[in-house]
This record gives C-alpha cells, sequence and structure tokens, in this order.
C-alpha cells in the first residue's frame, strides 16, 4: 500500500478517537499501542532513507578525498591530460550541484507527514494530567510508596515498567501545577533520590529541589525548606529565586523563634517545625469524601466484615428463576455474597463469546461516562467517576436482547421499563466512588447523623427526581455483570456494611437498591474501586419500579 493510502486509512481508523480523553478508558488506550507501531515504522523508514543518503554523501566524499590528494601533490602535472582538466570542470560545474541537491534533498517528508496527520489525535495536556492523577489516586487508595510505582513492583502485573527521573519530575510538576503540595513532595524526593543514585537525566538537581523546597515550605516546614534551598544554592549560586526564598524563610525562621522566645523558657523543648523535619512526613489532606479511609481499606481487602457468623448464613445454589420455563433444565449457578442486604452472585452468566461481541459493539461508543450533578440534575463528568460507558439497544445486535432476556429470567424482573444495557470500561486508575444508583427522593433528615449517613446528606440533600423524566419510577434493582477478570484492584465495595466484591469473568452480581416499601436502601451506597492491573469490562441493567408492582409486591412494612 502506497504511504498517502495508509495515512488515509489510518486517518479513517482514528477520527472517532479526536477529543477522545483517553485515560478514562483502558480499552480506547490499546489504539493508541498500534499508532505508536505505525509510527515507529514511519522513522525506520526514515532513518533508512537518511542512512543510504549518507552513505552517498560518504562514498563521494572518499572518492574527493583521493582525487584531491593526489591532484594538489602536482596541480600542473595532473591537469597536463586533457581529461584530467575535462573531468575538473565538470565536476566543479554539474557533480558538485548534484552532490548538492543530494546533501538537501528531504527524506523526512514522509515521517513528517505520518506524524503530522497522527497527532491530531494523540493524548492531550488533560490525558498526560489525568494519567498523572490515576498513578496518584493508586498510590493512595492501595499504600504504594513512589518508590514501588517507580519501580513498577505491582502485583499480577505481566509486564515490568519503570518511571525514570524525568517521570517522577513529571508527575511532581503535575501535582504542583493542581496545588497538591502532598503528592509534590513524595514525587519530588523520589525524582531526587533516583538522580542521587546517579541516573542519566536530562532533569536537574536544581529543577527538582526548586520545587521541591518550595512544596515543603508549604506545609509549614521552614527548617527543611531552609535546608533544600542551601544545596539548591551550592549547585547554583545564581539562582535568585533561590537566594530569595532563603532569606525570606531565615526571616520567618527568627520571627518564629522569637515569638517562641516570648512564649517559652529558654531550655524549651524540640519545636513542632523540628519535629517534622525529624520525621520527613507530610500527613495527606482531608477531601471531599467522608468515608474515604472505610472504602479504600476496603479496596485493599482490609476491614471486610465477614464474620464466621454471617459466613454460616451464606449459601449457594442452584437459582431456576421461581421456576422459569426456561431455566429448569439449565439452572444459574447462585451464590450468596452478603446477608443483608441480600447481595449475590451469578455463575455463568455470560460466555466469553457474547462478552467480546458486546465489546466490539461498544467500543466505537463509549464516551466519557457522566454523573447527575445533585444540584442541578444535569449529566457532567466528575473525578470520582473515571471510565468511559456507551449504551447498547436490542436492535444493536442479537446478543443484545439475548443477554437482555437472560437477565430477566434470572431476576423475575422485567426488562420493558428497563434501561438499556450500559457497558463501561474503566482507565487508568478507572473508578467510581461511593454513590447510589437510586434517586434520593424526598430526602429522608433522619439521615443527618454520622459517616455514610452524612456523605449522603450533604451530597444528595438538594437532589431532585433524577428518573422522573423517564416515568418508569426508580431504580429497584442492579444487574451488575463482570465481563474481564482484573489482575489487581477493581472491587465493588460497599463501605456502609463492609463489603468487597471482587470482579470474575462471566459472572454478575445483583442486589435490590428500593425496599419492597419503594423507599431507598441507603446501605447500597457502593463504588468501584480505582483498577490497579489489568482492564476491567462491566454491563449493567437498571430495573425500574414500574412493570414490576406484582413481579416483586410491596411488604408489610417499610423495610421489608
Amino acid at each position: 500500500m502506497k504511504p498517502w493510502l495508509q495515512l488515509v486509512f489510518l486517518s479513517c481508523v482514528l477520527f472517532w478517537l479526536t477529543e477522545a480523553e483517553f485515560f478514562t478508558s483502558i480499552g480506547q488506550m490499546t489504539d493508541l499501542i498500534y499508532a505508536e507501531k505505525d509510527l515507529v515504522q514511519s522513522l525506520k523508514e526514515y532513518i533508512r532513507a537518511e542512512e543510504n543518503k549518507l552513505s552517498q554523501i560518504k562514498s563521494w566524499a572518499e572518492k574527493m578525498d583521493a582525487l584531491t590528494s593526489k591532484s594538489t601533490s602536482d596541480p600542473e602535472g595532473y591537469l597536463a591530460h586533457p581529461v584530467n582538466a575535462y573531468k575538473l570542470v565538470k565536476r566543479l560545474n554539474t557533480d558538485w550541484l548534484e552532490l548538492e541537491n543530494l546533501v538537501l534533498q528531504d527524506t523526512t517528508h514522509g515521517f513528517i507527514a505520518n506524524l503530522t496527520i497522527q497527532r491530531q489525535f494523540f493524548p492531550t495536556e488533560e490525558d498526560e494530567t489525568g494519567a498523572a492523577k490515576a498513578l496518584m489516586r493508586l498510590q493512595d487508595t492501595y499504600k504504594l510508596d513512589p518508590e514501588t510505582l517507580s519501580r513498577g513492583n505491582l502485583p499480577g502485573a505481566k509486564y515490568r515498567s519503570t518511571l525514570t527521573v524525568g517521570d517522577c519530575f513529571g508527575m511532581g510538576k503535575t501535582a504542583y501545577n493542581d496545588g497538591d503540595y502532598y503528592h509534590t513532595v513524595l514525587w519530588m524526593e523520589q525524582a531526587l533520590k533516583q538522580h542521587d543514585e546517579g541516573e542519566e537525566t536530562a532533569v536537574s538537581k536544581v529543577e527538582i529541589l526548586d520545587y521541591l523546597s518550595y512544596a515543603v515550605f508549604q506545609f509549614g516546614d521552614l527548617h527543611r525548606a531552609m535546608e533544600l534551598t542551601r544545596r539548591l544554592i551550592s549547585l547554583d549560586s545564581t539562582h535568585e529565586r533561590a537566594g530569595s526564598n532563603l532569606r525570606y524563610f531565615e526571616k520567618l525562621l527568627e520571627k518564629e523563634r522569637e515569638e517562641k522566645e516570648r512564649e517559652k523558657p529558654v531550655n524549651r523543648t524540640r519545636t513542632t517545625t523540628e519535629a517534622v523535619v525529624q520525621s520527613g512526613a507530610y500527613e495527606r489532606p482531608l477531601d471531599y469524601l467522608p468515608e474515604r479511609d472505610i472504602y479504600e481499606a476496603l479496596c485493599r481487602g482490609e476491614g471486610v466484615k465477614m464474620t464466621p457468623r454471617r459466613q454460616k448464613r451464606l449459601f449457594c445454589r442452584y437459582h431456576d428463576g421461581n421456576r422459569n420455563p426456561h431455566l429448569l433444565i439449565a439452572p444459574f449457578k447462585e451464590e450468596d455474597e452478603w446477608d443483608s442486604p441480600h447481595i449475590v452472585r451469578y455463575y455463568d452468566v455470560m460466555s466469553d463469546e457474547e462478552i467480546e461481541k458486546i465489546k466490539q459493539l461498544a467500543k466505537p461508543r463509549l464516551a466519557r461516562a457522566t454523573v447527575r450533578d445533585p444540584k442541578t440534575g444535569v449529566l457532567t463528568v466528575a473525578s470520582y467517576r473515571v471510565s468511559k460507558s456507551s449504551w447498547l439497544e436490542e436492535d444493536d445486535d442479537p446478543v443484545v436482547a439475548k443477554v437482555n432476556q437472560r437477565m430477566q429470567q434470572i431476576t423475575g424482573l422485567t426488562v420493558k421499563t428497563a434501561e438499556l444495557l450500559q457497558v463501561a470500561n474503566y482507565g487508568m486508575g478507572g473508578q467510581y466512588e461511593p454513590h447510589f444508583d437510586f434517586s434520593r427522593r424526598p430526602f429522608d433528615s433522619t439521615l443527618k447523623s454520622e459517616g455514610n449517613r452524612l456523605a449522603t446528606f450533604l451530597n444528595y440533600k438538594d437532589e431532585p427526581d433524577a428518573f422522573k423524566r423517564l416515568g418508569t419510577g426508580n431504580r429497584v434493582a442492579t444487574f451488575l455483570n463482570y465481563m474481564s477478570d482484573v489482575e489487581a484492584g477493581g472491587a465493588t465495595v460497599f463501605p456502609d456494611f463492609g463489603a468487597a466484591i471482587w470482579p470474575k469473568k462471566g459472572t454478575a452480581v445483583f442486589w435490590y437498591n428500593l425496599f419492597r416499601s419503594g423507599e431507598g436502601d441507603y446501605r447500597t451506597r457502593h463504588a468501584a474501586c480505582p483498577v490497579l492491573v489489568g482492564c476491567k469490562w462491566v454491563s449493567n441493567k437498571w430495573f425500574h419500579e414500574r412493570g414490576n408492582e406484582f413481579l416483586r409486591p410491596c411488604g408489610r412494612t417499610e423495610v421489608d
């Protein structure tokens, strides 16, 4: 295929990836692998062309060197031969012009043209920032120190990859630009450590120390900020900002000492600032999620409240959908994951062929997953939901209708009023922080207490009825299909009661979001943990109240 045809074909293939936010979907990031491979091939062709050109120039230079060595030793004697005289004139008039054309020949055209076309589909600054923040999210959630991430020592990883000084410096800069001095310190320290160990890099220690000293100062650690700044100045005495900062730090420290002198005796104990210097550690700042610690602990497999007593109440059985004719001969294997609220897992719900078909249908339609703003009801992207999703209709392919019908048979609920099949692929550190699947309406003011209930109140007190426009009532139940195994991370956790459910390809989990009374079961607040290693694909079906009034009738109490 001619190069220009390859470029046109490639541009058509990649057109749908424009503005794709690659970091939010590992599935779409795989296309970048092939794009980079194509660039490498194009670069190698350019190198071969350059080498061929240089080979011709080198050959000409060697020939001319031998000839001029001979001619300059006896110019008149050399030119006495008429053929030599003719060839000298010809060389200077014609041959050297041809060499000039060869030297000026542009062999970069093919490579530059390919690179220019593909560049419009490259990840953006937003992608690089998102990818860096994803690594920091994994670092925090799974308590990984920068050294572990930098050396690529991750559980279940098939391929090992390391971060260079430049990579660590880039991570620190991303955090710094975001006002995140906690991660700035961690990653600049790692960059400095690898630099001190002798790793070759274009990043200077001065650059690293410049960021690190200021980030440390932001934590109020004057002693260490001064120590780092002095080290910077010892490497570059002309660094104006460092000199100015050092003088400023010295003034602040002197002021602090004077205040301490007025407040305490001369022989006082070590100050708080000095203690921080000795520890060399800074606390991670609190954020908007009250249950952060519980959520992240569950993601690590810690704090799961599966007691022996509760374990005895969990069973495995064959499930025939309340004697559904389709399931009598081939019932599904059902396993209790939790007793109250009741969460079950079904095995062999989707075959590998069905999973691949669903992924094939969904991949071209993947778009950044959105959340509903609790105050406005408008769908928007959010940093606490990092994935891409698409919605599949039964008309898209028979396999979609088949999977929908199967979920109806298993649950005994109708899919006629259910939402379309949603397919999601999680990106780097892909997650969905604690949330409810059902609409909180009207809000129960009695939930203003502590912990998770407080989070519910703070985040959803002003939320409108999210599903009113559908006319199908609230989301009564969630059916979640796991379409891939995940090497590490990616669990579905329930912070309220301490459950963690791990993905298993081909299985599905099911739970009710509402009590039989129609009231929301606030215990079902759940989260999709960040994917540490692997590529997580899921699909889900949300069943609604309308059409299920007699399939799941009301109970006798509010919490039945």
